[in-house]
């Protein structure tokens, strides 16, 4: 069996009260229809999408990522990883990503992760590509709005 190394999703606090205002906005015009049905179909789909953002793993396997609902990408293949804010849909939980860049074949693709421990997941990477471009600032400060965990 390989060494794995497994990392979790970010999950952030706007998308979570996002999730919980859409989940009000449609039950209360729904409860004076049909109360109790509406309660159990909303309440179910919003118990699954906090399940399947607690599922979100990014996991380290020899040459190969494999990302939870994202399928894998190798290692060897990827060109660089950068921060991104983008609120595209993707196995992230957070909308404080790592926008990370590949090569598949003759075109260059690439995924939304969102890793806790960023700065491990980072370094695991390179140390298997050393020639993947990091471009993430770490300077901190007051005004730094965008390195908040949004």
């Amino acid at each position: 069996m390989e060494n794995q190394k497994v990392f979790r999703s970010r999950i952030s606090i706007l998308v979570l009260v996002f999730l919980l205002a859409a989940f009000i906005s449609c039950t209360i015009p729904l409860i004076k229809h049909m109360p109790i049905l509406s309660l159990c179909i909303t309440g179910g789909v919003f118990v699954l999408i906090f399940f399947l953002f607690g599922r979100i793993r990014y996991i380290i396997s020899g040459n190969k990522l494999h990302i939870t609902f994202g399928g894998s990408v190798k290692i060897s293949d990827m060109v660089s990883l950068e921060r991104s804010y983008n609120p595209l849909s993707s196995p992230a939980s957070s909308l404080k990503r790592l926008c990370l860049r590949y090569k598949k074949g003759t075109k260059y693709l690439f995924t939304l992760i969102s890793p806790v421990r960023e700065q491990e997941f980072i370094e695991d990477l390179k140390a298997i590509n050393p020639d993947i471009r990091v471009r993430i600032s770490d300077k901190k400060g007051i005004w730094r709005v965008w390195d908040w965990d949004i």
